[in-house]
């Protein structure tokens, strides 16, 4: 897919009805107890909305169709992944994934589904730790992604994820009982089927974690440039 390696954009992934379907049939709507007609609605209200924009000449268009985190956790879409005919996991331990919740920094809308704008692996930020890399994504007027949209892009747009162009989803993160950031780091990689993986899974799609100060020549940093609602 021309564009896979560095900067996949909006344009490149399915219409926001196609990607209704995916959800679908992939029974999201169920987890997130969601009907398929609303999941639809929405869709088909973004999509019009889109329409209307481009019509105008400005606007945010596109994008990708996520569920919010609180309705469709990590742990639940992460085996709906495939790559190979194997599923996705989370690492053995991780088994707390779906506490890890977003950022204080991340604005997420209050609504059971959303459409972030321009997403963006972050290829240019490879070997760059967590720690260094949040604050330049914000200086760029990005938002990182969660765990949850980071599953919902590769659902959408498995070439998101590649071997040696994986990517972090610093968005979600672990507050421990004092309120300090637990130093995990969320990430979507490929497995090599070593350690407690298990062979079996070698090539499929993992989420893991990363220390926050370590840094990884192969993992850039999931981000996008914001989230949206179309109108009531």
């Amino acid at each position: 897919m021309a564009g896979a390696r560095g900067h996949l954009r909006d344009r490149e992934l399915p219409p926001l009805t196609t990607q209704a379907e995916t959800l679908i049939e992939l029974g999201v709507h169920g987890i997130a107890g969601l009907s398929a007609d609303e999941i639809r609605a929405f869709a088909k209200a973004a999509e019009d909305k889109d329409q209307d924009e481009e019509q105008d000449g400005d606007g945010e268009r596109g994008g990708l169709l996520a569920v919010h985190p609180e309705r469709a956790p990590a742990s639940a879409l992460a085996p709906l992944l495939r790559r190979d005919g194997k599923p996705g996991f989370v690492v053995v331990d991780m088994p707390d994934v779906d506490l890890f919740t977003p950022l204080d920094t991340v604005p997420v809308p209050d609504a059971p589904l959303y459409v972030l704008s321009g997403v963006d692996r972050g290829d240019h930020m490879a070997n760059w730790s967590p720690d260094e890399a949040l604050p330049a994504l914000t200086a760029q007027n990005r938002t990182p992604l969660l765990l949850s949209e980071g599953i919902h892009w590769v659902l959408q747009q498995p070439a998101a994820l590649e071997r040696n162009h994986c990517f972090m989803t610093i968005g979600s993160r672990l507050r421990k009982a004092n309120g300090a950031l637990d130093a995990r780091t969320p990430a979507l990689w490929i497995s090599n089927g070593t350690g407690r993986d298990g062979r079996e899974r070698r090539n499929a799609p993992k989420a893991g974690w990363c220390w926050a100060g370590n840094r990884h020549t192969w993992l850039g940093f999931g981000s996008t440039t914001g989230r949206r609602l179309p109108p009531a």
